[in-house]
């Protein structure tokens, strides 16, 4: 082979090996794109995690795109909204959330699809996960689902912040029942497989991505399963109605912030699935004075809002604090979202800001909004990426540097604003001629709570759009109430919210003494009953009965039964009362004497037979009349021992020795007499043959058979 034949060769060879390789990188582009326009089909079982944040920006009536690992604005889509809208993203498709409209783009064309309303007029909880995004309607008590299929389903009442699987189930917490509820990605109805006790207050969490729920009223932490709430971990310590727990645990401890102590509490999580005690929590006090947002947690990080001073607080899993940073803007407080990417968002009211949290070590970076917003048109990145390699950028880069025509319909106006919703959380406690409720803000559904009314029998009162409680004075005194607080704006006042009814009286005052009732037989059965005290405005926990030698009993009920009381006894009742979670105290004792009768008639005992064993066996049939018996048997100056008898009963005598007929007696004693019965013949073999002397002059006849057998052997 000659020169140019091998320079042919090696020409060929390495052509053919850069086609193969452009082909394959051309490849690869051509998947990519179509995946990130959504051109090409989602294979099935194939979810793409949402990287980024979508914030409406007011100033510029536009979403606006933030990738969290560049911290750049890179995508704008000029869709109608309403001041304070919130974004959300599925896998093609983004969603400006009004309180009165949900408006689709296409992430791809960056371009308005359609309109349409929400099941209720209120700002929901968003939730980016597989098979969505939700919107959570908590006050309406609807979850909306904006992916495929779409559907809204009814959660029958009030939710409490909701929290979602990596399979793409939703879990809720219905608020006013209990009940912990599941809906599965693309399921159309809930189930509810588990519940929290009567009256107790509680959330939702994850934990090793299996819901835990937070019961605030036991001070626990419960495992939700297929079969109810799992064992209970207790926390250690005590909470307040208000608090809230993170949506996941953070290196082994759960983050849950108590706003009424100002704390942020972590707690060990170790005691719900290993059998040993869990490690103190920590606990990090927060500002005085100040309302906060959160806790929301990423896989290292938990984030709180301090919406007093406008900042957001980083900490880790040891309650260290990461960083502190500003917040801008201005309005309404500041919003925490959680991203796909384990990034924490934190946008400004007016969506000027975004402040993105690394997931990982808890630092803050502020990406100003409003900035890229004037220099940047719909679709087109802030700055122009630097090209890679010798080739020209994909040709369908360079349609989305400029805007789409707008060939869609102008969408509907803006609703007008709606009276607020209900306010959430309410709760009462008494006082001394006086009730302190306390609440949650309500959704102002378009308009800014200008008021709270606050109403009971007799009265009412108007604070600020601000408060979040008030103190009523001059009640009656062991008089109930019921406290109704419903919220007030522009568009007139909203559906009110009460609490349980709650008794007026002087604070931490033990109940009264219970009313008691005891009855006696003559078996010395004393059955007990009372009725409920004065609980002087606490909460019954328990009663505690006792009866003289019998000791105490704690009861729930309100009566109790007890046996083998003789002669005349007390009984006592007590209430066991607590007010909000301070210790309990003891009431006032309510108490009867009862006296067991004596029976009318004397006992009776009868000797059915007497049998031979290690000495004389009296078998007797006694009747104590209803009345509790003692037997005891005689021969000669031999008894047995006293004994408890009722029917069928022996009586052994040991250790006697007797020729012939024998002579026994039996008596019986009880609190209404003695009775007595005498036996007089030969005691029978246990096989039931009468035995006479035998028994004892068998032993003597083998003592002589074996000495005249001794005599013939010498």
């Amino acid at each position: 082979m000659n020169t140019d034949e091998r320079g042919t060769k090696r020409f060929s060879v390495a052509a053919r090996t850069r086609m193969a390789v452009a082909l394959m990188v051309a490849g690869c582009l051509a998947l990519v794109g179509l995946a990130v326009t959504g051109q090409a089909a989602t294979p099935e079982r194939l979810e793409f995690v949402q990287v980024g944040h979508w914030v409406y920006n007011d100033a510029a009536q536009s979403a606006f795109h933030v990738d969290g690992s560049t911290n750049r604005v890179d995508a704008r889509a000029d869709v109608p909204g309403a001041n304070g809208s919130q974004v959300a993203q599925g896998d093609g498709s983004g969603y400006v959330v009004e309180r009165n409209r949900i408006t689709e783009f296409d992430k791809a064309t960056l371009s308005v699809e359609e309109s349409t309303p929400p099941p209720a007029p209120e700002t929901p909880f968003v939730m980016e996960i597989a098979g969505g995004p939700y919107l959570v309607y908590r006050n309406a008590g609807q979850i909306v689902r904006l992916g495929d299929p779409a559907a809204t389903v009814p959660a029958g009442g009030p939710l409490s912040r909701p929290v979602a699987t990596t399979d793409g189930t939703v879990w809720a917490h219905r608020a006013d029942s209990g009940s912990i509820c599941e809906l599965p990605k693309g399921a159309a109805v809930m189930t509810c497989p588990a519940q929290l006790p009567p009256g107790h207050g509680g959330g939702l969490t994850l934990v090793g991505d299996s819901p835990v729920v937070l019961d605030t009223t036991g001070d626990s932490l419960h495992r939700v399963g297929p079969d109810g709430l799992g064992e209970a971990l207790p926390l250690g310590i005590k909470l307040s109605p208000s608090a809230q727990v993170a949506n996941s645990a953070v290196g082994g401890r759960l983050a849950i912030a108590d706003p009424e102590r100002n704390q942020l509490h972590l707690i060990d999580i170790s005691g719900l699935d290993q059998d040993h005690p869990s490690a103190k929590p920590i606990s990090v006090e927060l500002a005085k004075g100040s309302r906060f947002n959160g806790p929301l947690s990423s896989s290292n990080v938990v984030a709180m809002i301090d919406e007093t001073r406008g900042e957001v607080l980083t900490y880790d899993a040891d309650g260290k604090l990461k960083s502190t940073a500003k917040v801008p803007g201005q309005g309404t407080p500041p919003r925490l979202a959680k991203g796909e990417d384990n990034r924490i968002y934190v946008d400004s009211s007016d969506g000027s800001h975004v402040l993105v949290v690394n997931g990982d070590d808890g630092t803050v970076v502020d990406v100003d909004v409003d900035k890229a917003a004037s220099s940047q048109t719909a679709g087109a990145p802030s700055a122009d990426p630097e090209p890679s390699g010798d080739q020209p950028p994909p040709r369908q880069q360079d349609q989305r540097q400029q805007a789409p025509p707008n060939t869609q319909q102008a969408p509907p106006p803006v609703a007008k604003a709606t009276p607020p919703g209900a306010p959430r959380k309410v709760s009462a406690t008494s006082g001394d001629g006086s009730i302190k409720v306390s609440w949650s803000p309500a959704a102002d559904n378009g308009a800014r709570i200008t008021a709270y009314r606050v109403t009971w029998t007799g009265g009412s009162t108007r604070v600020g759009g601000s408060s979040r409680g008030t103190t009523i004075s001059g009640l009656t005194n062991g008089t109930p109430y019921v406290i109704t607080v419903a919220a007030e704006n522009s568009a007139g006042i909203g559906a009110g919210a009460g609490a349980k009814a709650v008794i007026p009286g002087p604070a931490n005052r033990p109940a009264g003494a219970p009313v008691v009732t005891a009855n006696a037989t003559a078996a010395g059965k004393v059955s007990v009953s009372w009725t409920q005290p004065d609980l002087r405005g606490g909460t019954l926990v328990h009663y505690l009965v006792s009866v003289t030698g019998k000791g105490q009993r704690t009861v729930s009920a309100s009566s109790a039964e007890f046996t083998g009381v003789t002669g005349t006894a007390t009984v006592t009742v007590r209430a066991v009362t607590k007010f909000g979670s301070g210790s309990t105290l003891t009431g006032a004792t309510g108490s009867r004497k009862v006296t067991v009768p004596a029976p009318s008639d004397p006992p009776t005992i009868t000797i059915t037979g007497v049998r031979v064993g290690t000495g004389l066996i009296v078998d007797v049939t006694a009747n104590g009349k209803g009345a509790s018996a003692t037997c005891q048997a005689k021969y000669g100056d031999a008894v047995s021992a006293s004994k408890a008898c009722s029917g069928a009963t022996s009586l052994p005598i040991n250790n006697v020795g007797y020729i012939g007929a024998v002579t026994v007696t039996a008596t019986i004693k009880t609190s209404g007499g003695t009775g007595s019965d005498s036996w007089t013949g030969s005691p029978s073999m246990r096989s039931g043959i009468p035995g006479g002397s035998l028994i004892w002059l068998g032993p003597m006849a083998l003592v002589g058979l074996r000495r005249r057998k001794e005599k013939e052997l010498l």
